[in-house]
């Protein structure tokens, strides 16, 4: 990694993909040469040359407008409970635990939630174990085929998601399947996110500047606009729509994981478009139960790792019971920066 560019960066890059569905191993080294030099100096990127179809893609974005448009007593149906599944009503989260801004309004979103699919009567269900428990689902009367649009994006996307796995794995200087353990379980959050225009109020956002807590984000916006990341000038780069794109971005889990040689960016949405927004990030993040710590490719000989080993499950509790209004009073303790 080169320092003196680390953060340097006046637009977010393209990276076309397709190499990594082509089983040819040349093919995939290539794209994750690259991907190496984004997540080090960016931390953001455009993925072009995936395979999952434009249709899917804006299915989702229908089935999450149709869902935002119901009377607030529908929605209210699907509040999110314990598990961290279903719907949070608009100006629920204050991301208290950004490390780039001090953060004291809520954001100006509603959302709801849908993780991995976890039967009520699985053991982890059972034994209270967090996060651990079924989605929430609209009525099908109400919404006809929404989960069934809904569990083939995430099929998709989880497919995405592991190639870039292997992609990121190899990009680290490790066999391509070195990192497939931590994915066995995967924890996964989409996230459909409704944005109405907001006002231009100081210290008001769509979503206050803060870095993702997980592995990677892949984030499907609509045609409004409104995110942008921020780079070492600490200028905020506009990170427009690009047609059958995703953004995808490096969070803190792995950063922490590849010892800062990858960098988690900070970002914001703003919506002041006079249009109303729809995204739908997907968080693909480690099993619970993984223990997180420095890999060995990340670690020059002579050298301290910069972060003590963090149950991943611990870790993200402890910023979901800060961040979520709903969960006041439930904060987990203190994770070791």
């Amino acid at each position: 990694m080169n320092s003196e560019t680390r953060g340097d960066f006046s637009e977010i890059p393209i990276l076309d993909v397709s190499g990594l569905y082509t089983g040819d191993p040349d093919a995939v080294a290539a794209v994750a040469e690259t991907l190496r030099g984004y997540l080090e100096n960016v931390g953001f990127l455009y993925v072009a040359g995936h395979q999952v179809s434009r249709a899917d893609v804006e299915a989702v974005r229908e089935m999450s407008k149709a869902f935002f448009a119901l009377p607030d007593e529908e929605k209210l149906k699907l509040k999110i409970d314990k598990n961290f599944r279903g719907f949070l009503p608009f100006a629920g989260s204050t991301i208290v635990t950004s490390s780039v801004a001090k953060v004291s309004k809520p954001n100006q979103s509603e959302s709801i939630f849908f993780m991995h699919e976890v039967a009520a009567d699985d053991p982890g269900a059972l034994a209270g174990k967090p996060l651990q428990g079924p989605n929430q689902w609209p009525d099908e009367a109400v919404l006809p085929g929404f989960r069934a649009t809904i569990d083939r994006y995430v099929a998709e996307m989880s497919e995405l998601a592991r190639k870039l796995v292997r992609a990121i794995s190899i990009s680290i200087g490790m066999p391509p399947d070195s990192m497939d353990r931590y994915f066995e379980h995967p924890t996964t959050f989409l996230r459909l996110l409704h944005y109405p225009t907001q006002p231009a109020e100081e210290g008001l956002f769509g979503s206050a500047p803060h870095t993702d807590y997980g592995y990677i984000t892949l984030l499907a916006q609509d045609n409004v606009g409104g995110l942008e990341v921020k780079n070492k000038a600490g200028d905020w780069i506009a990170a427009p729509p690009i047609p059958d794109t995703f953004v995808m971005n490096v969070g803190d889990i792995l950063a922490r994981w590849s010892n800062d040689q990858f960098v988690s960016t900070p970002h914001r949405v703003i919506n002041r478009s006079g249009r109303e927004r729809y995204s739908q990030p997907f968080f693909f993040d480690p099993s619970m139960d993984e223990m997180i710590e420095v890999l060995p490719p990340c670690l020059p000989a002579g050298t301290e790792p910069k972060y003590a080993p963090v149950l991943y499950g611990d870790y993200l509790m402890e910023r979901i019971d800060k961040n979520y209004h709903y969960r006041k009073g439930t904060a987990a303790a203190p994770v070791a920066p």
